[in-house]
């Protein structure tokens, strides 16, 4: 009796749990309707990150386009001068930490990804910000190059960033009498400030937080490529 006590215990958890992960999955991908609408901070909550469905593969249009996210810093060398670092290819290290594994972060495969994502969506040609978005999504990306560079990058303590994405189309297929240009196009975003919020409990040499510092009125004397 015990232990037929214990085995339809654990089918009943495992059917409540696996009805919970339908529906709330269903509820997630399924059109706006009053109960997604109502429930959808707990429904995102349950998704995100490691269970978000992404649909683009199935689109109409799928997507034809490998784009790669870049970024380097400007840093304070320990002689106390300033310093342009090499660009890091931050797409190349997530594919580099996928590839060959068998069970991959949900992270590394979509959150760089989903990042530019919304801010390509949320910026107009100028780089301004489309409302209170697009300003989250520029926090949200400086942040997440900031934690990866960490506080000291190449030599130097990192004082700003600059992010770079590279779009190539795929090529057609051979049989495929589609004819376009595969040159690979490059949006560079400005430089961005790196603030003690970005980087926690980080403070300049002099004891204040880079938060409090202006940013310099010059950029460096690099081209953007």
């Amino acid at each position: 009796m015990p232990g037929q006590i214990v085995i339809g215990v654990a089918i009943a958890v495992t059917v409540v749990a696996v009805g919970v992960h339908l529906a709330m999955s269903f509820l997630h991908v399924a059109p706006s309707n009053t109960v997604s609408r109502e429930h959808s901070e707990a429904i995102g909550d349950y998704i995100y990150p490691e269970l978000e469905q992404n649909w683009k593969l199935f689109a109409p249009n799928p997507l034809q386009q490998n784009v790669a996210v870049s970024a380097r810093a400007e840093v304070r060398t320990p002689d106390g001068g300033t310093a342009v670092t090499s660009w890091t290819n931050l797409t190349a290290q997530d594919g580099a930490a996928i590839r060959h594994n068998p069970l991959p972060s949900h992270s590394q495969q979509n959150q760089l990804r989903r990042a530019w994502e919304f801010y390509a969506g949320s910026h107009d040609t100028k780089e301004q910000p489309i409302g209170v978005r697009g300003q989250l999504s520029e926090q949200y990306v400086r942040r997440m190059v900031a934690h990866r560079f960490g506080s000291e990058h190449e030599g130097g303590t990192v004082e700003r960033i600059q992010v770079r994405a590279a779009t190539t189309p795929v090529a057609p297929p051979s049989w495929s009498e589609e004819k376009i240009d595969l040159k690979t196009v490059y949006r560079v975003l400005p430089w961005w400030t790196v603030t003690s919020d970005d980087l926690p409990g980080r403070k300049t040499a002099d004891g204040t937080a880079l938060s409090e510092r202006q940013p310099r009125g010059g950029q460096t004397k690099e081209s953007n490529r």
